[in-house]
């Protein structure tokens, strides 16, 4: 069977209020990314999944949904989604909305009517108790941006649930109503043509009956944030999530080849589940492990091999440098090392996701207080957890806002985007975007990076901080080697790979043309912070 697009194909996620802004607010737009459908193009992308765009008060930047079947007018207007979904589609990228399920806006229509009184129809579409029995909240559950997960309404005598903002009240998945309601959102954008969802916080929907209280954490100290105080065993993560993800599995594959992604921030055997019984359930539970991942070659080895197996039968493996949740990978291990981490996230077995401007190099960007917006760093000040300095514009060039606006930004470019910019990058052969487009034309051109078998090379030929691994597609092999260190090594190639030539290397100067036809011998030599992508110069035997 052939493989389906999102197998072999790589995702890109935009944020859209930093893309690209069309209409002079500071703020990107769905114009913004329609203008720079040519620049994905030319990466090399399949497709895009853009953080959500719906109508919303914005207290969590868009993850506070007030209408899920419209667009916000700071982004634009349904027929200019068409428009860009259209323009997408005609050059062959599809395009992933993100679908926020757990909870909607406190400004919701929805929400007020339920609030409106205890009898409304709608009551029960979110979760509403009464007060403990001595006073205070139901129970000990703590949002995740700090503080209790239960809001006291006067005007109805009953606390709501919410597991972020108070202005994001969780809907009650228990109820039949709200599924179908939700049901019907994706139903909804899949008729215009959408390719897919990204599911936020899909673990979160389903809550413990009876609503007990979550145990303390025993490892729990201030510098986690308070949400960590205890654990998470009864708001989360429950045993029914499983079939709500099977629905929604269905009403996709009822659609045609469409893909739904889940956010899941599990262990990893509990993270498994979510493929569903027989693989019925989301395409692709998000597998995150490289967001914290120690950088050492022996701990990533371990980690891939222990993905690899606990895949069920079927079951598609993922893999994810960042997002607009946690710290940029260049800012994390720095710059030449997020060199090797490009080499790893888009040679590895599964379908890769690229957080814009990763491929750019872009770092921590430093958000002086009066510029902080994330309620998350507002609300937990000091602790590092504020997501603003990912969420920072895209640099396109050297003029002032580095061309992604006419006005002043909603948040800070990098501070280096004279120099790091697309228009300046794209110039300079051994850029980090030069590297980017190599590797994703080099996945492009070789079936064995996309959709070929997965090997690690055995640890006892690997040198230290080497991480070595054979991809394989039919006649095809390649070895991908290396370097998580800053001190050249040497490693001994497997009999299949003698003579090898270099495909790519994230240290040589100039455009290599996938083929400097170097000759390797029976050992190669990385250099430091070096990655390689090597080929037989023979035709293997099978």
């Amino acid at each position: 069977m052939s493989a389906a697009w999102w197998q072999e194909g790589v995702i890109y996620q935009v944020y859209p209020r930093s893309f690209q802004d069309t209409d002079g607010d500071g703020v990107g737009d769905l114009k913004g990314i329609e203008a720079r459908l040519d620049y994905l193009v030319d990466l090399g992308v399949d497709a895009i999944w853009i953080s959500p765009i719906y109508p919303s008060p914005m207290a969590d930047f868009g993850y506070d949904v007030a209408d899920y079947c419209d667009v916000d007018p700071r982004f634009g207007t349904l027929a200019e989604f068409d428009r860009l979904l259209a323009a997408a589609h005609d050059k062959n990228i599809r395009v992933l909305l993100d679908f926020v399920p757990n909870h909607s806006s406190s400004r919701h229509l929805w929400f007020l009517a339920s609030k409106s009184s205890r009898t409304n129809p709608k009551r029960d579409w979110y979760i509403w108790r009464d007060p403990a029995p001595g006073g205070g909240p139901p129970n000990n559950w703590i949002s995740d941006f700090g503080g209790s997960a239960w809001e006291w309404d006067e005007s109805t005598g009953q606390y709501y649930l919410h597991a972020f903002l108070k202005e994001q009240p969780d809907l009650n998945w228990r109820n039949p109503a709200v599924r179908e309601a939700m049901y019907d959102v994706l139903r909804f954008w899949f008729a215009r043509g959408v390719d897919g969802f990204r599911i936020d916080v899909l673990w979160h929907l389903i809550k413990a009956e009876g609503l007990p209280d979550n145990p303390p954490n025993p490892a729990y100290h201030a510098g986690m944030g308070e949400m960590h105080r205890v654990q998470q065993l009864h708001s989360t993560d429950q045993p029914e999530v499983l079939a709500i993800a099977e629905e929604m599995r269905k009403i996709a594959d009822s659609c045609g080849e469409r893909v739904l992604i889940g956010e899941i921030y599990l262990p990893l055997e509990r993270l498994m589940h979510y493929y569903g019984r027989d693989v019925a359930g989301v395409h692709l539970p998000f597998n995150f492990q490289l967001l914290e991942a120690p950088w050492k070659a022996e701990v990533l080895a371990r980690m891939i091999a222990e993905y690899e197996a606990a895949l069920p039968s079927g079951g598609w493996p993922n893999w994810v440098l960042g997002n607009h949740d946690r710290p940029r990978i260049a800012a994390r291990i720095g710059e030449a090392q997020a060199r090797v981490a490009a080499v790893l996230l888009l040679t590895l077995r599964g379908t890769p996701t690229i957080y814009y401007g990763d491929e750019l190099g872009l770092g921590h960007v430093e958000i002086p207080a009066a510029w902080v917006q994330d309620p998350r760093e507002l609300r937990e000040p000091g602790l590092g957890l504020g997501r603003d300095p990912v969420r920072t514009p895209m640099p396109w060039d050297a003029t002032p806002n580095g061309g992604f606006s006419t006005a002043v930004p909603w948040l800070p470019l990098c501070s280096d985007f004279a120099d790091r910019n697309v228009a300046r990058l794209e110039q300079v052969p051994g850029s980090m975007l030069t590297l980017y487009r190599q590797l994703l034309a080099l996945r492009r051109a070789h079936s064995a990076l996309s959709i070929g078998t997965f090997a690690l090379l055995d640890a006892s030929s690997a040198a230290p901080d080497v991480l070595a691994y054979e991809r394989r597609h039919g006649d095809e092999r390649l070895l991908i080697a290396l370097n998580l260190g800053s001190t050249p090594r040497e490693l001994a190639l497997p009999a299949w790979a003698h003579d090898a030539r270099r495909l790519l290397s994230t240290v040589e100067s100039g455009d290599s043309r996938f083929g400097s036809g170097t000759e390797t011998g029976t050992r190669v030599v990385l250099g430091a912070d070096e990655g390689l992508v090597l080929a037989p110069s023979f035709a293997p035997e099978v």
